[in-house]
């Protein structure tokens, strides 16, 4: 970890290698968070930290009495479920079924049954999470704009959604299969992002705010009615996205006990389940105040809780446990942090040469279209265990995953 200091503005601490290793313009906007007037203490880089809209990604701000949308962003409630097995990866790689093996057989059922990118269900999914709203409809009415979502979301309750978001089989260090799956809170959650972060734009002109709009970093006091109405559909958010995990996990459990009877003649034992947000703002106390701690692209890591970091596709990821470091606000990295944009990444990958890639791993693909698949490629990303090492003063490693299939959108 080392320090950049700021001219009239908090100092940065940044678990990263080196100075040089953060992107310009991550750490332009990370001198804007310095110079907040609310923030308080310190700004935290995690090492898989990059150019986000407004606050980089892979970003922790603490904030006295304020809320900021963008320091959250639009995917309210992203993050990480997981869960261990007792079942062999060997077996799902050997054992052949009449389309191709077992393995091949569960990816090729999660991609048919669970809607990925723009996709949907076609009909209204039960959801636990929206119909309490709807019987608390007093915490919401008055965001009419918003209201239709509270029924249009009923058709993206365990959907997967694009960009880096997956479902992956995953291998431990024992050779035993794992359930990993990345995903947030979909339409529901950036509607609810935008709408807030108008609000705090109108607001801020209204107020002659002294935070510049060209950050893009406006701000809603905590203790406001438009505060307490971020708040709220804030957490529905991250409800939703909790409940959009569950729902998936869920699923894909049932799809691969159903393949591993059949072809294994093995009832799968699940364990170790774990469901963590790693885009939100949060309540909590650190160096003797009550503060605002945005995590954006970053994952609480508090004194023995347990998280998921993961790492790119046909890469490893890590259940660690976290060491509760009060300099990083008890925070880790979210993942292994791009090191190419998307458009970056096209432009230098070749589909083949990433379809070679996952082949000669012996990673088996379900994507509906090959076509963007560098976007989402190893190459396109930070190496995980460097960025592992970078925190290795935030989190310890608790499991160590190999990405035997994955399902992107």
């Amino acid at each position: 970890m080392f320090i950049h200091d700021t001219e009239n503005g908090l100092p940065i601490q940044i678990w990263c290698a080196s100075p040089e290793a953060v992107e310009e313009g991550c750490m332009e906007q990370a001198e804007h968070l310095a110079k907040l007037p609310f923030a308080v203490d310190h700004i935290a880089l995690m090492p898989d930290t990059h150019q986000g809209k407004g606050m980089p990604i892979g970003g922790v701000l603490a904030c006295e009495g304020v809320l900021i949308p963008n320091a959250v962003g639009v995917d309210i409630g992203c993050g990480m479920g997981f869960v261990q097995t007792n079942i062999p990866v060997q077996l799902l790689r050997e054992t052949m079924t009449g389309s191709g093996s077992v393995l091949h057989t569960i990816i090729g059922n999660i991609l048919r049954g669970i809607p990925t990118g723009r996709n949907n269900y076609k009909k209204p999914q039960p959801s636990a999470v929206l119909d309490r709203a709807k019987e608390e409809m007093d915490k919401y009415e008055q965001d009419t704009a918003l209201l239709p979502f509270l029924e249009s979301g009923c058709y993206q309750v365990g959907t997967l959604g694009g960009g880096n978001h997956f479902i992956e089989l995953q291998e431990n260090e024992n050779g035993m299969c794992a359930i990993m799956l990345h995903s947030g809170s979909r339409h529901f959650g950036n509607e609810v992002g935008q709408y807030f972060n108008r609000i705090a734009q109108e607001l801020n002109a209204k107020w002659y705010s002294s935070v510049p709009a060209e950050w893009t970093l406006p701000f809603l006091p905590a203790d406001t009615k438009q505060g307490q109405q971020y708040l709220n559909w804030m957490q529905l958010s991250m409800d939703y996205a909790f409940e959009n995990r569950a729902v998936m996990l869920a699923k894909v459990k049932e799809i691969f006990g159903v393949y591993t009877e059949k072809y294994l003649g093995m009832v799968p034992e699940f364990t170790g389940e774990i469901n963590c947000h790693h885009n939100y703002a949060a309540l909590e106390t650190h160096y003797g105040k009550e503060v605002w701690v945005h995590r954006k692209g970053a994952v609480r890591a508090g004194a023995g809780e347990l998280a998921v970091i993961p790492g790119a596709m046909g890469s490893y990821s890590y259940v660690v446990r976290g060491l509760g470091n009060p300099e990083s606000f008890c925070t880790s990295s979210h993942g292994a942090g791009r090191k190419y944009s998307r458009t970056a990444a096209m432009e230098q990958f070749r589909v083949d040469m990433v379809m070679n890639d996952l082949k000669s791993k012996g990673v088996v693909l379900g994507k509906l279209g090959k076509q963007d698949v560098p976007e989402e490629c190893r190459f396109a990303y930070k190496d995980i265990d460097e960025v592992m090492e970078q925190q290795k003063d935030l989190v310890e490693p608790v499991k160590r995953l190999f990405c035997a299939g994955v399902v992107k959108g």
